[in-house]
């Protein structure tokens, strides 16, 4: 999950820095992305995993890491398969 993850971060989120350089906690916004590619990189997370991030994760922080985006996932994953 991980790796599709920063497949699509490396498509979407228009990072400064090649997103295989950073650490799974490493902030996407210090590494440039902007709020309206953090959207782009939401609805693109939803497409490949077939789930729909609930109002209560539009937040920064769901989309600040790699590690961040993989919990959101995982969570609204097995939501979904529950």
């Amino acid at each position: 999950m991980t790796e599709d993850i920063r497949a699509i971060i490396r498509e979407h989120a228009r990072l400064t820095v090649d997103v295989a350089t950073l650490a799974d906690d490493a902030d996407l916004y210090q590494a440039g992305m902007t709020s309206h590619a953090s959207v782009n990189l939401m609805l693109a997370l939803e497409e490949k995993f077939d789930v729909e991030f609930p109002e209560r994760m539009l937040r920064r922080r769901a989309f600040e890491n790699i590690a961040a985006i993989r919990a959101a996932v995982e969570e609204l994953t097995a939501e979904k398969a529950g």
